[in-house]
């Protein structure tokens, strides 16, 4: 039930259905999308899905390093979202209930596969499928060296920020790589705003001193 519930918004049908779905919901804040799925509107979980889905994706694969757990993950995260919603309360923003979530899974996740080896192909430092953004971005074409230069110093921030604290880990990617403000950061961890900017502080002033050979 659970699995039909995912692939409803996929396939042919579920493709077609979509754009008359946004259309409908377009104007009606995350919140309200969600009070219509616990309402029984599954449309509008399709929609949260197709919305989210990819961001998500995004946040676990640079949490797990893996790409195929990463889709796993993600799936988990909606389908936990749909089992709760006859319990959900539009109390909070939705985003910062869906990153809780997903948060919790991907920390229990890392803890339990921390001696495994990671994906090689897996990089941190890669853009952000949703925004594009890394680290640093290259200017124009580079020279071979500036390219081999480059990739030892995306290298070194990606092992540096996989080495983070959990917390401080958590908060860079969310902050860096999901486009997060402080105080989405804070309701996420359970944390006040001055915390997480104190935080987030912590471990940029960790990477920037860990890699001021690369500055």
């Amino acid at each position: 039930m659970d699995q039909g519930v995912l692939m409803a918004g996929s396939g042919s049908a579920g493709a077609t259905r979509l754009p008359v779905v946004v259309a409908a919901l377009e104007g009606s804040s995350d919140a309200q999308v969600m009070l219509r799925v616990k309402a029984g509107d599954q449309s509008a979980f399709d929609y949260l899905v197709q919305k989210y889905r990819r961001p998500l994706v995004s946040f676990m694969y640079r949490m797990a390093r893996n790409a195929a757990a990463a889709e796993d993950l993600a799936q988990e995260v909606f389908l936990r979202v749909y089992r709760s919603r006859a319990s959900y309360e539009a109390s909070a923003k939705f985003t910062t209930w869906l990153y809780r979530i997903a948060t919790n899974l991907a920390v229990n996740h890392a803890r339990d596969t921390r001696h495994q080896r990671p994906e090689a192909t897996v990089s941190l430092d890669e853009p952000d499928s949703e925004t594009g953004t890394t680290f640093e971005l290259p200017d124009g074409a580079l020279t071979a060296e500036q390219a081999m230069l480059r990739r030892e110093r995306l290298l070194a921030i990606r092992r540096k920020v996989e080495a983070l604290p959990e917390r401080q880990r958590l908060a860079v990617i969310m902050h860096k790589y999901q486009q997060m403000d402080y105080k989405q950061i804070a309701e996420v961890l359970k944390l006040s705003e001055s915390a997480t900017k104190s935080l987030l502080f912590r471990a940029y002033e960790t990477l920037r001193e860990q890699l001021k050979e690369f500055i």
